[in-house]
């Protein structure tokens, strides 16, 4: 069977057929498995070589909470070609690459309004059970997420859809958004009209007018903002898929673009390759912040820090969190970190930004969406048909999965195992999704979000 040694130090190699590990060498108990040339946790009992190396022999090195030195090191990025894409350009100067209409609940008691709505109309809408019942931080991460997505450039319009006696009512709402245009965000108070539907579709119909005044024009690429995420990993993750998105976010920050990785807990065990990336020092205390503060979450709620990855990661390949995380965090290419985002924040320093989140899908889309990411490149091993407000580009890890679930997947990233460089295609694809083309979760109609809970619901 065909394997591959990623790494000249490692004592591990892939299988292609499988994805998962087998022992290059002899390997002692207690001694370091190695895979990327880093260490992916600690054999517990003596392995044979040959032999396969997974979860009944390797166990995690990774422990509580950590300190940090900052180790700069700095890698300079090629320069590149400026590339042009054509995008709506907004009365503020900001770029979005659709024009639809969103229909953005303040509460979710009007999910349902919003959703008859959304069928009478076209506009989109995104249900979510929050924006009332909340305190504190949980209450202000939903106004924040909810922000983000009102002033989303990708939404050529905005109905803001409240009920009238939630905590996040429209007049609390409305002066958290800041400065807006009024042609292109609308407001519903539901409880104060006497017929919602008709009310609703003549806002949406006046937005729908004003969105068509705005035509695409050609902009430089350095205009484009794209997450980076990964979903359903395997063990092909950190060898075809992300080290390919990793190049791609080196080409546009390049160019003067931004990208933005999160996924916290994805980052344990590779973090301080982030952290020697940082800018400055600032940037670092802000990432050493970003780790252990979400290792505080999982501390206050009496959970294993490395419980992860899932089972389908497992049945992939993937065995410890360290081995997933320095497949993940290759999705960041080699650019320095520019700037620590938390959730509601919005992107504002062209370069690599790391976002603060939780690795779920849902949640994490939702989050890039709201601090402004155009899109979304979601490689995955295992395939999900799921969609966030922005196209969700997903880019698979095999060509199993490509030729599998064709109507998930819009890119394979299977032929990169044998060798084919795939980083111009993959750009080209990218400006033909800036352009308009649609992904599969715009074609299949899978829009969702949701948002970030870690307190009392009254």
């Amino acid at each position: 069977m065909k394997q591959l040694r990623i790494h000249p130090s490692d004592n591990v190699a892939v299988e292609l057929a499988t994805g998962h590990k087998v022992a290059l060498l002899d390997i002692a108990a207690g001694e370091n498995v190695i895979k990327y040339g880093f260490p992916i946790g600690h054999a517990m009992k003596d392995i044979k070589e040959g032999e396969r190396v997974h979860t009944e022999n390797l166990k995690t090195n990774l422990k509580d909470k950590l300190s940090y030195t900052y180790q700069p090191k700095h890698f300079a990025l090629k320069e590149v070609p400026d590339v042009i894409i054509n995008a709506y350009v907004r009365a503020n100067g900001e770029i979005g690459i659709r024009n639809d209409i969103w229909i953005v609940n303040t509460v979710g008691c009007v999910n349902k309004i919003a959703e008859r709505l959304s069928a009478l109309t076209g506009a989109l809408s995104f249900p979510h059970p929050y924006g009332c019942s909340q305190l504190g931080d949980d209450h202000m991460v939903t106004r924040q997420i909810l922000k983000g997505l009102v002033r989303h450039p990708n939404a050529g319009g905005v109905l803001v859809l409240g009920l009238g006696c939630e905590n996040n009512n429209i007049e609390s709402f409305r002066s958290m958004l800041g400065e807006i245009d009024e042609r292109r965000v609308r407001f519903l108070n539901v409880q104060e009209c006497k017929d919602e539907i008709a009310e609703g579709v003549r806002l949406i119909g006046e937005l729908k007018a004003y969105a068509d005044t705005d035509k695409r024009r050609p902009v430089s690429i350095s205009n484009l903002k794209v997450g980076l995420k990964c979903g359903g990993s395997d063990g092909f993750s950190g060898i075809t898929a992300n080290p390919l998105i990793g190049r791609f976010s080196d080409y546009l920050i390049a160019a003067g673009g931004s990208t933005v990785l999160t996924e916290v807990p994805e980052m344990f065990g590779a973090e301080t390759i982030l952290m020697d990336r940082c800018v400055n020092r600032e940037v670092f205390d802000k990432t050493v912040h970003l780790i252990n503060d979400f290792k505080d979450y999982f501390i206050r709620h009496n959970q294993e820090i490395y419980e992860n990855p899932s089972p389908g990661n497992k049945a992939g390949g993937i065995t410890t969190l360290e081995e997933k995380s320095l497949g993940c965090t290759q999705k960041g290419g080699m650019a320095p970190v520019v700037d620590v985002l938390t959730y509601g924040d919005r992107i504002t320093k062209n370069g690599l930004n790391l976002l603060n989140g939780p690795g779920n899908d849902m949640v994490a889309v939702t989050n890039l969406a709201a601090a402004g990411c155009h899109m979304v490149l979601f490689s995955t091993g295992r395939g999900t048909p799921l969609g966030g407000p922005v196209p969700t580009v997903k880019i698979a890890t095999n060509d199993k999965l490509a030729e599998n679930k064709r109507n998930w997947i819009d890119f394979n990233a299977g032929p990169v195992l044998s060798g084919e460089e795939l980083t111009e295609k993959l750009l080209e694809y990218i400006v033909r999704v800036a352009n308009g083309e649609q992904t599969c979760n715009e074609k299949n109609g899978y829009r969702e979000i949701a948002i970030f809970k870690d307190g009392v619901t009254l």
